[in-house]
């Protein structure tokens, strides 16, 4: 039985065995986990594996838009040819956690037990445990599902399962982050308005957009950075506190124009959001929200002329936010 460090003992250690291919069936699952558990087995490993995922619970639960979105993109766009995922449409709902490697044809290891396929599961967040299975048996359980399926990037997904809105998070929470000492601003949008958020702000104490840092992280030109690399910097007064995931730990960022952007902290104290699939992401993105060309250095009077000097962060749950940087959220 295995209940300390599943992460590695169940997602990376098979395939310094050999492992290539894993097939996961979980009631639970976030594109969060996925992304991370491919840039874990990238840095530490430098492999590329291939994952199957069916989400279980989505006749029940439905899905929200983001993970939806989110595991979209990792399937067409980010991991294509390495990752398909699939969710359940058919009663009853599938509540099992399921692991099966196998290399090529080859059975490696599987797993059994109550980790979902999630970074809160696979952290020592919660306690959960697993247990060593015949990964055959894992892979046919994995092939019985597939007909009571179907692909996340399906045209028709929303006539077989409930995409919901990221409305809802816990009042609790909202409680404990204003015990922090947080200053949370509240939205004037009605789907928002339960959620906590944070504003912040592009500018520095002075007021001033810094010119080589920030959105600006990639006008280094010594440094032979591509220029659209950018960052969000986090004031003190949020970083020092669980706002946001620890360093290292990833999460998804939905956009109020329904972009997706896979994130995590990095640098001194988690100050900075980064993308880590390319840290270029998230300048291309303001680039384009601000309509500059791709690569020049952005700077306030864009931001002014844009409509605002800051962007807010709404917290759906602990692997997923909402970024808006609408004009309308700023001056509603």
């Amino acid at each position: 039985m295995i209940t300390k460090n599943l992460f590695d003992k169940v997602l990376i250690d098979p395939v310094k065995n050999g492992a290539d291919t894993l097939y996961v069936v979980s009631g639970y699952a976030t594109a969060a986990m996925t992304f991370h558990h491919f840039e874990s087995l990238k840095k530490n490993h430098g492999k590329q594996i291939k994952i199957n995922l069916i989400v279980g619970m989505c006749p029940y639960d439905g899905l929200s838009f983001s993970n939806h979105k989110a595991f979209q993109q990792l399937a067409s766009i980010d991991f294509p040819g390495y990752f398909e995922c699939s969710y359940i449409i058919k009663s009853p709902q599938v509540h099992s956690k399921a692991y099966a490697w196998f290399q090529g044809e080859k059975p490696v290891s599987g797993f059994i037990g109550s980790a979902n396929y999630t970074q809160n599961a696979f952290s020592k967040s919660q306690r959960e445990l697993l247990i060593s299975c015949d990964p055959k048996l894992g892979f046919d359980y994995f092939q019985s599902l597939i007909s009571d399926s179907i692909y996340c990037t399906h045209n028709e997904i929303e006539n077989y399962i409930e995409i919901y809105r990221d409305t809802y998070y816990s009042r609790r929470k909202k409680e404990q982050l204003e015990k922090q000492g947080i200053q949370l601003i509240t939205s004037e949008k009605d789907d928002l308005q339960d959620l906590p958020a944070v504003r912040i702000s592009f500018l520095d104490r002075q007021g001033n957009l810094p010119q080589r840092s920030g959105l600006n992280w990639g006008q280094r030109p010594e440094e032979r950075r591509e220029p659209n690399q950018a960052y969000i910097k986090l004031p003190s007064s949020v970083y020092k506190t669980d706002y946001f995931p620890p360093i290292a730990v990833h999460f998804t960022v939905l956009t109020d124009d329904n972009k997706v952007l896979i994130c995590t902290r990095a640098q001194q104290n988690g100050k900075a959001i980064h993308t880590p699939h390319n840290n270029s992401l998230i300048g291309e993105y303001f680039h384009h929200r601000l309509g500059i060309s791709s690569g020049h250095p952005v700077t306030k009077g864009n931001l002014l002329r844009y409509g605002r000097t800051d962007i807010d962060f709404y917290k759906i749950d602990d692997e997923t936010y909402f970024m808006d940087f609408s004009v309308s959220a700023r001056h509603g």
